[in-house]
């Protein structure tokens, strides 16, 4: 880790705490207004201060850390928590797990409607088909 002299840009903190995957998507987040700092958009080049809380959206869900301790590189998940706090409201964590408790693959559910190709090909051998 770094000495805490140098200063840390939020784009950098944000990915390297892993809320985004890359530094250039936490970068267009904070481009697009969805990283706020006392309620104002902030820019990539902002500078973050322990104690400071930003309410961060990403493609799945609503934010809101509070900076516990400067990250200057990427780690581990397990290492990465430990420099922020996670203050999501109650009410946000609720309709993560409603959506997720929701959300349709795509796929058709077992022993449900027309067999796929491979299953005919399996009933058809069983059968003793061509």
């Amino acid at each position: 880790m770094a000495e805490q002299k140098e200063k840390l840009r939020i784009d950098k903190y944000l990915w390297a705490i892993r809320l985004f995957k890359t530094r250039s998507q936490a970068g267009d987040a904070c481009d697009k207004g969805k990283v706020k700092w006392m309620g104002n958009s902030v820019k990539a080049s902002r500078f973050v201060a322990i104690g400071d809380e930003y309410e961060v959206k990403n493609e799945t869900r609503k934010w809101v850390i509070k900076v516990t301790g400067l990250l200057y590189s990427r780690v581990q998940y397990a290492e990465a928590v430990k420099f922020y706090l996670d203050e999501t409201p109650a009410e946000e964590l609720d309709r993560i797990k409603f959506e997720a408790a929701t959300f349709q693959t795509g796929k058709r559910m077992s022993k449900i409607g027309r067999p796929t190709k491979k299953e005919r090909r399996d009933l058809g051998d069983f059968m003793g088909e061509s």
